[in-house]
């Protein structure tokens, strides 16, 4: 589907050309109808997701795999769930919610780097200098664009941080950066310039006439990203990011933070029909003074966003259709250091996920009882994120082609996590 087409023919003027002709009114009715009944399937039959992203290796082992008594146990007692698993006793909010997530305890990984360890969690490969690979806010994006012909707006959006590039697949499938509260810098500006908006048209047409005549990749894919850009700037669909319109109350809900506004916003977009919303909350490095931060920073705007976000999915009848993530590059230590924090560890931690077609109220996986080693099967990267596109309804053989012509299976070409589907 190429967003970039001025003259594509949507619903709303294939019916006015339909309800202009009084020979065709019968049909008119007729067809309105089957394409309304059409319109409703693909709304119920649609499917997001919702990346919460917790930037700088949160400590699991204090949030979702707890180990009291054991001598790596901080001062965080677990407490009982509407699922089958306890969790962070300052996570009482979400713990209401865990009917609906699961959480996934025998990650284990190689990547305990920041950066090396973002890169592999957001594409299931490590940084290699001859590819840059797709992140997966890409990839799911790409792969479910074909459900929401009427969506205009970018169908991969990140809240509050830069989120990771397209890579192969060009800059049509960019992250769309925004504020937490939904803000566009200059766009308001520019959706009220009318000279901007007829230089905007005829930059288009100069584009695409270059694009059809070159047929060369970087200015197709420009020509696309400029004809994406004009539909955001005149598309009713903005009013998605326009997060100060929710009630008051339900904003407090969410809770008046960065974190918790975008997770409102997050739910806005999915149920505009955004494929893949990635939500940045970071801060979550903490070598020294972990239990103070946690409890008193940290969690409290967790557990509130959060349990906001899956309770308003499930109220809404979305959570069927919209797998929520939450992870970071990795968890951390077991060991308590000299300043009262935990150091980067990558052999053994957890991620939570639901939704889509996958189970919730789950507990996957175990960890020793110090939490130094995962004694069941482990898992990946690649296995979460397989995993996800299965419960997504994408195809888990589905191979790209890089620019270098090498093939690249989806999400690195992972094993499911079997226990989580449905």
């Amino acid at each position: 589907m190429d967003l970039s087409t001025p003259t594509g023919m949507t619903r709303r003027h294939f019916m006015s050309h339909l309800a202009g002709s009084s020979a065709a009114a019968a049909a008119a009715f007729t067809l309105g109808n089957s394409i309304q009944a059409n319109a409703a399937e693909m709304t119920r039959n649609r499917k997001s997701a919702i990346l919460l992203w917790m930037g700088g290796g949160p400590s699991t082992i204090d949030l979702w795999d707890l180990k009291p008594g054991a001598p790596t146990s901080g001062p965080f007692r677990p407490i009982s769930t509407t699922g089958d698993m306890q969790i962070c006793e300052h996570l009482p909010m979400v713990a209401q919610q865990m009917k609906h997530l699961s959480v996934v305890r025998s990650m284990s990984t190689r990547e305990a780097d920041h950066a090396r360890g973002r890169y592999y969690m957001h594409t299931g490969y490590v940084p290699n200098p001859n590819i840059e690979h797709p992140g997966y806010g890409s990839v799911v994006a790409h792969e479910l664009i074909s459900q929401r012909p009427e969506l205009e707006i970018p169908p991969f959006v990140s809240v509050g941080g830069a989120g990771t590039g397209p890579g192969f697949l060009g800059m049509a499938w960019s992250p769309f950066s925004v504020t937490s509260s939904g803000r566009v810098r200059n766009l308001e500006m520019q959706m009220s310039d009318q000279r901007l908006m007829q230089r905007m048209a005829a930059l288009k047409m100069i584009e695409d006439g270059f694009a059809n005549r070159t047929r060369d990749t970087p200015a197709i894919e420009h020509a696309k990203v400029l004809g994406k850009t004009f539909d955001l700037m005149t598309s009713d669909q903005m009013k998605a990011f326009k997060v100060a319109e929710e009630p008051e109350e339900v904003k407090e809900r969410y809770g008046v933070n960065g974190f918790g506004q975008g997770c409102l916003l997050a739910r806005r977009l999915v149920e505009t029909g955004v494929p893949f919303v990635e939500v940045d909350l970071g801060g979550w490095d903490n070598h020294a003074g972990i239990f103070p931060t946690l409890k008193d920073q940290k969690l409290p705007q967790l557990d509130q966003a959060m349990s906001a976000l899956v309770e308003d999915l499930a109220q809404r009848e979305l959570i069927d259709d919209t797998v929520v993530m939450w992870m970071g590059e990795f968890g951390r230590t077991p060991r308590i250091n000299q300043g009262a924090g935990r150091d980067h560890f990558a052999r053994a931690w957890s991620c939570v996920v639901g939704g889509g077609n996958l189970k919730g109220g789950l507990a996957v996986g175990e960890t020793s009882r110090d939490g130094t080693a995962v004694e069941t099967e482990p898992y990946s990267s690649e296995d979460l994120m397989t995993t996800v596109c299965k419960g997504l309804g994408i195809s888990t053989e589905t191979t790209f082609t890089s620019k270098n012509g090498r093939p690249m299976k989806i999400a690195g070409g992972g094993k499911l996590i079997n226990e989580l589907l449905a």
